[in-house]
């Protein structure tokens, strides 16, 4: 049997034994999570720490607690932990204070970016584009290649490396932490090892009470994506809006005031040039919907895009 297969059926059983065909849902866009998606990210589906799996039967509760610790019986904090080192905090998955990625122009980056070729079409007047840093480091794991535990710093004394800072990462060194799979999201077929051998689109949904991953894996092809590391079209051209405000150098965005704010639709400053790129639309550490205490934007969007209201903010149609 393949290795591959055998991790399947394996997952599969953990699954089967400890979660239970019920769930308890949460918000729509993200209707497998028990995440309460406020305050912090901590509370949010980017805390890698640990597990917020919908409550699957009664001895199964949320779990939202950052040190990953979880309890006896958590069967989908015990999965989550088989799936990737264990680091016991939050934001080490994305960033570090000492020795962060050179390769990626990001603040203090200490996740591997993927040297992948990513395929992308032409727009209709035939410019080009591909991902700048302020999308490769979405992509470092949302391509799907990427182990999702992939760092360059580890927590604590002398765990760096600088070699895992390209492709999938050092396996060596990410096994001195802990020994687990380091999956990344992978792909349904499983041609890339991840998470979404389990985490797919399958028939019964959810398969075996494991939620599809796969709005949350783009992939290395992105010609059915929004285009990312494209110029925004000059002041003038038909059929967009322009961006109100400019902090010089980093940003042009579209505001209410001069202060750039978190739920503010930004172009990106990048090789000479106002850009959109993911962090355009998206804010990774989640953007409150009505002020202080509120629900996070659905799939960590800047603004809501009820009515298109987003789309809306740069394309004038």
């Amino acid at each position: 049997m393949k290795r591959h297969e055998l991790m399947k059926i394996l997952i599969i059983m953990l699954i089967a034994g400890g979660i239970g065909a019920n769930s308890v849902f949460a918000a729509s866009w993200d209707p497998y999570s028990a995440a309460t998606n406020k305050d912090s990210i901590v509370n949010s589906r980017h805390n890698l720490t640990q597990s917020f799996y919908s409550a699957y039967g009664a001895s199964l509760t949320p779990r939202a607690i950052a040190s990953g610790s979880g309890a006896t019986g958590d069967s989908a904090l015990t999965l989550m932990n088989l799936a990737r080192n264990q680091y016991g905090e939050v934001c080490v998955f994305c960033h570090t204070p000492h020795g962060g990625n050179i390769a990626v122009a990001a603040p203090l980056w200490n996740h591997t970016i993927n040297t992948t070729t990513y395929t992308t079409w032409n727009t209709l007047a035939g410019t080009s584009w591909y991902p700048g840093p302020s999308s490769l480091i979405c992509l470092g794991c949302h391509d799907g290649t990427v182990s999702i535990d992939s760092i360059i710093n580890m927590p604590g004394s002398g765990k760096y490396s600088e070699s895992n800072k390209d492709g999938r990462g050092n396996v060596a060194f990410l096994n001195s932490w802990s020994s687990t799979w380091h999956l990344p999201l992978g792909d349904d077929l499983g041609v890339v090892l991840g998470c979404r051998m389990c985490h797919g689109d399958h028939t019964d949904n959810p398969p075996q009470g494991a939620p599809s991953f796969r709005a949350f894996t783009i992939g290395a092809d992105l010609r059915n994506d929004h285009p990312v590391g494209i110029t925004y079209p000059a002041t003038g051209t038909p059929n967009f809006n322009v961006p109100a405000n400019e902090n010089v150098g980093k940003a042009k965005f579209f505001g209410a005031d001069s202060t750039l704010n978190k739920s503010d639709i930004r172009l990106v400053y990048s090789s000479g040039a106002y850009k959109v790129e993911c962090t355009s639309c998206h804010d990774p550490h989640g953007v409150p919907s009505a002020g202080t205490g509120s629900t996070f934007v659905g799939s960590f969007l800047r603004k809501d895009n009820a009515g298109s209201a987003l789309c809306l903010t740069c394309h004038d149609k």
